[in-house]
């Protein structure tokens, strides 16, 4: 039995949250306490691995930054968009299992930077067509796949939890109005 979408969803972004991530650090820093766990000593010029939301209030002390691949950006996006493109119909191109959440956090990050600076709008803009893009195509895979025969692990290897759930649900309900539409008037199955 599935749980709640949004609780899943809520569930995938607090397992995002206590990911470890690699940052590097832009400052020396003694031991610091956050929401009181310890962290450090940091070395300015090396890189640590820390949760997610510890490297966040690190980047916004300005202590450290992510590294280059921790982060999702307009380039990622477009290559995960031509994947997912050309992959036929019966096909999903795998995802980072954290692609959502990620995603999620890095369309905040445009906004917000294009409200202080308009002239990065445009970046924001075509970030969120391209994740529109990217969702529906995944999604109407997904409601193919979970209507066609039961599929291999393979096959629903490349969706991320999020994307696994939607499947379960829908290929319950698909599998349930094909029982019952098939069902015979004297309560069996032809």
């Amino acid at each position: 039995m599935s749980a709640d979408p949004l609780t899943s969803i809520g569930d995938a972004d607090f397992l995002f949250e206590n990911t470890p991530v690699k940052i590097m650090v832009n400052r020396n820093c003694s031991e610091i306490e956050l929401a009181g766990l310890k962290v450090g000593p940091f070395q300015e010029g090396k890189e640590y691995e820390v949760r997610f939301w510890i490297a966040q209030e690190l980047k916004k002390a300005g202590i450290a930054r992510f590294r280059e691949e921790e982060l999702l950006d307009l380039v990622k996006l477009n290559k995960i968009h031509w994947k997912e493109r050309v992959q036929s119909f019966q096909q999903v191109a795998s995802l980072p299992e954290d692609f959502y959440p990620r995603l999620r956090r890095y369309l905040d990050e445009l906004r917000s930077g294009a409200i202080k600076k308009p002239e990065k709008m445009g970046d924001y803009e075509k970030a969120r067509r391209l994740s529109h893009d990217i969702i529906n195509l995944r999604l109407k895979k997904i409601v193919y796949l979970a209507s066609s025969p039961a599929q291999t692990n393979q096959i629903l290897g490349n969706l991320t939890r999020e994307e696994r759930l939607v499947y379960e649900r829908l290929y319950g309900i698909v599998c349930e109005w094909r029982a019952k539409i098939l069902k015979t008037r004297g309560g069996s199955e032809s």
